[in-house]
C-alpha cells in the first residue's frame, strides 16, 4: 500500500488506521501475555509509553496477577464494568476461530473499533462487527502501525539506519 486512499484486502486505508490510532485511546487487549517476551506484551508495553490506556484481557490470568500493572480481566464485559473510560479498541491476539464471539462482545461494550493482530483474519466476525458500526482492521499490529505513522520503529531496533548489508 503506497497511497493514502488504497485499501488493503480488509477494506481499511492507511488514513482509515491512522484516524483510528489519534482518535482513540482506550484499548483493551484480548489475549495480553504475561510474558513479557511475548508480541503482544512488546505491543502493550509501546502503546502504554506511547499514551494509550491498555486494559488487559487473559481469561487464564485473571484474578491472579496483573500485566503492566493493570488488573486482568476474564472477558469484556467484565473489563468495561471495571473500567473508569469506554472501551474504544478492541485489539485482539487470539487465533481466527475465536474473533466471531470476541466481536459479538466488543459490540455489546460499545466498542467503537475491533482490531485483529498480525495473521488473525476471521470474515465473519468483520461482518457482524462492521454491521453493529464498528471499523474493523484485520491482519494488522496497532504497535507497527503506530511506529509507521509517528517514528516509533526504532523502539524495537527496526529502522535504525544502520546498513547491514552491502550492494
Amino acid at each position: 500500500m503506497n497511497a493514502v486512499g488504497e485499501r488493503n484486502d480488509h477494506g481499511m486505508t492507511i488514513g482509515d488506521r491512522f484516524r483510528i490510532l489519534t482518535r482513540y485511546r482506550t484499548i483493551a487487549m484480548v489475549g495480553l501475555s504475561s510474558n513479557y517476551y511475548n508480541a503482544s506484551s512488546f505491543a502493550a508495553i509501546y502503546l502504554d509509553a506511547n499514551g494509550y490506556d491498555i486494559v488487559p484481557v487473559n481469561p487464564a490470568q485473571a484474578g491472579k496477577r496483573r500485566i503492566l500493572g493493570r488488573p486482568v480481566h476474564a472477558d469484556l464485559r467484565e473489563a468495561a464494568a471495571a473500567h473508569p473510560r469506554p472501551i474504544e479498541i478492541v485489539d485482539v491476539f487470539r487465533p481466527s476461530h475465536e474473533v466471531a464471539p470476541i466481536a459479538e462482545q466488543a459490540i455489546e461494550i460499545g466498542a467503537r473499533v475491533l482490531w485483529c493482530q498480525l495473521g488473525v483474519i476471521s470474515p465473519e466476525a468483520a461482518e457482524l462487527a462492521r454491521s453493529a458500526g464498528l471499523d474493523v482492521v484485520m491482519d494488522r499490529c496497532c504497535k507497527i502501525e503506530h511506529a509507521r505513522f509517528f517514528g516509533g520503529l526504532r523502539t524495537i531496533g527496526l529502522n535504525t539506519g544502520i546498513v547491514t548489508s552491502r550492494p
